[in-house]
């Protein structure tokens, strides 16, 4: 299935420069989001996944339905201030700004082998913070499944290691 012919680009969103991938018409096409999740399914279901994790906010549309079908506990990494428990936190740079995530302080166990999904990987902070907040708990990355690949902004090498698996490259703006 062509998925890069349903994603939208918008150009200067958030801000001017930036062209942004817009998930939505994926989202309302239910044939092609089925055969994203098909694609995950295919790729990490003999991989020893005990936990999907995602980043807030779209990659919950697409790690939580991961998980239900893996049978698997979701963990969501929120913003800070979101959740109400005990929590831990990273901070990381995007391509245009400064953040952080949060995750409860007993979200993972020693030793679960965590699958991080998100719809996009740019220049990898987001998935490197991801990734920190797992280890730091005591888990172990199993892979990252990314709808969406900006190849031209090198975040791959960045997740050095780790099994990067994603669906639609970019190689250019």
């Amino acid at each position: 299935m062509d998925l890069k012919s349903i994603i939208r680009t918008i150009p200067d969103f958030p801000k001017k420069g930036i062209m942004f991938k817009d998930i939505t018409p994926l989202l309302s096409d239910a044939e092609a989001f089925r055969h994203v999740i098909r694609q995950f399914l295919n790729r990490f279901r003999n991989k020893g996944v005990t936990v999907v994790a995602s980043a807030e906010s779209r990659g919950f549309i697409f790690g939580s339905v991961l998980a239900y079908e893996l049978g698997v506990p979701f963990v969501p990494l929120r913003k800070p201030g979101k959740l109400p428990y005990r929590k831990i936190r990273q901070e990381f740079q995007t391509e245009y700004s400064t953040d952080a995530f949060e995750i409860h302080e007993d979200a993972i166990k020693k030793n679960d082998r965590v699958l991080i999904v998100d719809d996009l990987i740019a220049t990898a902070g987001t998935a490197k913070a991801a990734a920190g907040l797992i280890e730091k708990l005591g888990g172990r990355v199993a892979g990252f499944a990314f709808v969406i690949e900006l190849s031209f902004l090198n975040g791959r090498k960045k997740l050095e290691g780790y099994e990067v698996f994603s669906l639609v490259n970019y190689d250019s703006e």
